[in-house]
This record gives C-alpha cells, structure tokens and sequence, in this order.
C-alpha cells in the first residue's frame, strides 16, 4: 500500500492525527524463523489474501487541550486507510479510504474539530484503483490529484469541495509522479516517460525526466536532458531539486539543481576518472541494444540486451532471461547496468530482459492485463522475448535460461513448465507459488480473493504444472522469509520430490526475502553461475 507511517501533523502543529490499529482480527501464521544455530516458531500475525484485515481507526489528537476526537470513516471497517493529509491552513484534513476490493477510492474531508466527514470525490475501476502519492493541497483551497480514468495516469485541478476545475495532463503516456508544485508561479512538476516529436507528446518507457506544466495546462516542456534515466527530489516550495541520473556510459550521479534544470552544484559526480573503481574495466563496457516486441492485442514491450565484451557475431551464446515480470516500474531503462548483468556477459552470456504486460507504469490497459490471471500474459508475453532470442544468429536456441526472485521466482517456474518457452534451466529465488499464502492488500488487488476466484489462483499454483519442467531448477530461499514464506518453496520441494525428479537447492539460513552480506551475496551469484555454466554454459556443451 506504501502508507509509511501511521501520524500525520498539521501544518501549525497544532493537531495531529493518527492511527489505531486492531491486529485482533488477523490470523496467527506460525513461520518457521531457521538459523544457522538452531529454529524457532515465530507467532507472525498475516493477513493473507481472502482472511480477515487489521481494523484501522482515526483520530485527530488536539496538542493544546489534549482532547482526541474520532474520524468517521464510515460504517464498514474492512476498508484501507490508504492516505492522510492536511489543508495548506490545517483547517481540513483529507483522507483516502479504500475499499477492501479496491475498485472505489474516496476522497473524504474531515472536521479536525468534530471527526465528522464526507466524501467529495471518488475514482472507481472493474479492476483496481491505482494508490499514488499525488495529492497536492494549495494554499487557495483547491487540490491536484491524479486518476487514469482516461486510460493513463493523469493529474487533475479541483476545488476544495471536489469540483473538478480541469485535466491539467493529458496524452498518451502516464505520469509518474507528482514532484512538486509552485504556488508562487503555478507551475506544476511531475516525472514522466515520455518524448515530444513533431510537437506531439509520446510514451517512451526507457527513458525518465522531469517535466512542467501549469495549474492551467498546457504542453508539458522538459526540465532535465533525455536520453537516460532521472529521478527526483523536490523541495516544499519547488524552486529547486535533487536530482539522479544514469544511462548507459554514465553511473548514477547525484546534483543540485534549480527548478528550471539549471545545474547548481555536485552531491556525488560518480565521475568514470582513473581513481573510479570501475575504470579499470572500461575497455571491456558494453552498452544495452533496446527494441520492441508487438503483442496480439496490439500493446508494444520493451526490452533490451547486453553482449559480451568479446562478442563476435559470427558464434553461438548461451542467453539468460532476466525477469521480474510483475506489476513495478520495470526493469527496462536507459540507464547503468548493474554490476551482476556485466558479470553474467564476463561469463560469456548474452543478457536479455523484456518488460512484459503489467510490468511498468504505462497504460491502466497494459498494467490491468493480468487482471486474475498472474501467470499467464506474463508468461505468453516472456515467450514472445524467447522466440526473438532464438531468432538471432549468435544465440544458441537449445541454451537458453530464465532467472528471477520473489515476483521473478515465480515468473521462472511458470516460464520453466511452458513448453513454448523451452528453457533449458531456469534459477527461480524466493518464489510465490501460491497466491492465497500471500498477504492481501497486493494480492487482492490483482487476483481478487481466492473465494472469488478459485481458478485464477488454480490455474497460477504451479505446483500442478510441475510435471512439464523443460529443464533443470534451481531453486533459492531464505530460510527466515516474512514476506514470501518459506512455505512457497517446501511445496515445491515436496512436489518434485513425489515426482521423483531431479531438480537443485540453495538455501539460506536467517535470511528473509533478500539475501544479506557481501560473503553470502558472493556466495549466491557464485551459485548461480555454477549452475548456468553446467546447464547452458560451456560445462554443459
């Protein structure tokens, strides 16, 4: 839900609200917690998809007199409590509720003085609305706010009793975040993957940068340069910015500029000069190639691939698939690589990742095309990428493999039993196996509940698919997981096992959803390129 904390003062500080939270209701899951030393039982409470939620209260605590008073957040109390914020003055409070199903969001003004509410706005979808940390109270008593109910995202002028004023974006192509916005001039500043050609605004989803508008629309005008990645940081009153950039010669650097994009000073150049570790290594640097892929129904996929440095067209490379593959930002940019994609090309792989439906911040349409089916587009999408590779004449069609944690080790165990993908191996971390273990707020956003829908959460069990492995497994998980538990992963154990087939396992004990520590970090990509150099690498020829 990305709700951080659970207070929220007003601008005087004369008030604050907060939270009360009923844990009561939700399930006691007993977690295994393995250690290299020895196990325990933890007692974690977890609310997992189609089970009972926390129940969340409001109230506005009064600093002078002490007295706190409740919010009316209506009468059902299996909703979220999804965002809290003030009015430039601190005489209203606005609240985001959510409903358990989380297709209507509403937009509630509070009384700080009585608790009483009511709702001035509301954004539904057959699907899911999207949570965003988009709502801008003005000085004036209007507010911006974001919605996709043209098709993308988009931010939206209001006045205080939630009229709506105007679109203030619009086009093809989705704002990523509201950044900033000036009250002393109306400029507004959001960070956005797009590109202006022939005076018409585009989605381009490699790239990021800055861009402004005013409370009065009009054509969005870039602040920071193209032709890489950028995020941002800005100041309360927008007249300035902390800005990151990357692409694929430059890594990631960090400066000062003015609103306008005017360069004022370094926080970390990150300068590629001889005393950078990295220097050393710069005759060997090979830059992504990027391109598209065209689904059936029309939506476009981004992808992109890098070569090793002594890569001559005219032999045959083993291919690793990296995938993460589930709703994020994606992980298709025009950006630095990491240090692990230039290990697997020292190695002698060809590197390719392709952001498939439902990967990265683009249309509602693109985003909400696994709608209750996770598993399946993503999969039909990812085969789409393998049958590219095998299309290339320096890739060797019969060593092709898939790698991926947590969303992604779920992703390469379903690409692994797709006969279509024919992977030769695949290395699967951490992986969900079954949506219903999962917790949910991000579960039933995607899949509904498994009440709801017994197939969707059937068809993307793939312990029941298990029986068409294409190739060898490895399999990874921190024995000490409280996000996927380590449950996921013994279902898969026992199921091969019963099967009688062979497969592999790394395990980690006391690690949780990521692996920790330079030794054992070492030691698992150490792992990894064991295992691809006997499937796919040259141990395996």
């Amino acid at each position: 839900m990305d709700r951080d904390t659970g207070y929220w003062w007003s601008p005087d500080e004369a008030r604050i609200a907060l939270t009360r939270v009923d844990e009561s209701t939700v399930d006691v899951i007993p977690r295994l917690d393995i250690q290299g030393g020895g196990a325990t039982t933890i007692q974690q409470r977890y609310p997992r998809a189609g089970r009972p939620n926390a129940v969340v209260d409001l109230f506005i605590h009064d600093v002078a007199s002490g007295e706190r008073i409740e919010v009316d957040l209506g009468d059902n109390d299996d909703i979220y409590l999804a965002r809290v914020n003030w009015s430039a003055d601190g005489g209203t409070l606005y609240v985001q509720r959510q409903s358990r199903d989380q297709q209507t969001l509403d937009l509630l003004t509070v009384d700080p003085a009585t608790g009483e509410s009511r709702v001035i706005v509301t954004q539904t979808d057959d699907a899911w609305v999207g949570l965003t940390h988009d709502f801008r109270a003005l000085e004036d008593g209007r507010f911006v706010w974001s919605s996709e109910e043209d098709g993308w995202r988009h931010l939206y002028l209001y006045e205080a009793d939630g009229t709506l004023v105007r679109q203030i974006t619009d086009g093809d192509w989705a704002v990523k975040s509201l950044d900033g916005i000036n009250a002393e001039t109306g400029e507004v500043f959001f960070t956005a993957s797009l590109e202006i050609a022939d005076g018409v605004a585009r989605e381009l989803p490699i790239e990021q940068r800055l861009w402004r508008t005013t409370l009065d629309g009009g054509a969005p005008t870039p602040v920071t340069s193209d032709g890489g990645w950028w995020s941002v940081s800005m100041n309360g009153p927008a007249t300035a910015f902390v800005g990151n950039y990357s692409d694929p010669t430059t890594p990631s650097q960090s400066g000062l500029y003015s609103a306008d994009g005017t360069f004022i000073r370094w926080i970390e150049e990150n300068r590629l000069g001889e005393a950078h570790p990295y220097h050393p290594y710069l005759a060997r640097h090979r830059t992504p190639e990027y391109g598209t892929l065209e689904t059936p129904d029309g939506h476009s996929l981004v992808w992109q691939m890098t070569t090793p440095h002594d890569f001559d067209p005219s032999r045959r490379y083993p291919a690793v698939i990296q995938v993460y593959g589930g709703p994020s930002g994606g992980g298709v940019r025009r950006g630095w690589q990491p240090m692990t994609t230039r290990l697997l090309n020292e190695a002698g792989y060809v590197v390719f990742r392709m952001d498939n439906r439902g990967e990265g911040y683009r249309s509602a349409a693109f985003k909400r095309a696994l709608y209750l089916r996770m598993g399946t587009v993503e999969v039909e999408d990812q085969v789409l990428g393998a049958e590219y590779l095998r299309s290339l004449p320096y890739v060797d069609a019969d060593r092709i493999s898939a790698m991926g944690w947590s969303y992604g080790g779920f992703m390469t165990l379903h690409m692994l039993t797709e006969p279509e993908m024919g992977l030769a191996s695949a290395i699967s971390g951490a992986p969900v196996t079954d949506w219903s273990l999962y917790d949910t707020h991000y579960t039933e956003r995607f899949m509904s509940t498994p009440q709801a829908n017994e197939a969707g959460y059937a068809a993307s069990d793939v312990v029941d698919q298990l029986d068409r492995l294409t190739g060898r497994l490895l399999l990874l998980h921190g024995m000490a997981d409280d996000n996927v538990i380590f449950e996921n992963t013994t279902r898969v154990l026992n199921a091969l096992q019963e099967q009688s087939v062979p497969f592999e396992t790394m395990l980690y004990p006391g690690q949780r959803h990521g692996i920790r520590g330079n030794p054992r970090q070492l030691h698992q990509w150490r792992t990894y390129l064991d295992f691809l150099d006997r499937t796919i690498g040259e141990r395996s020829e």
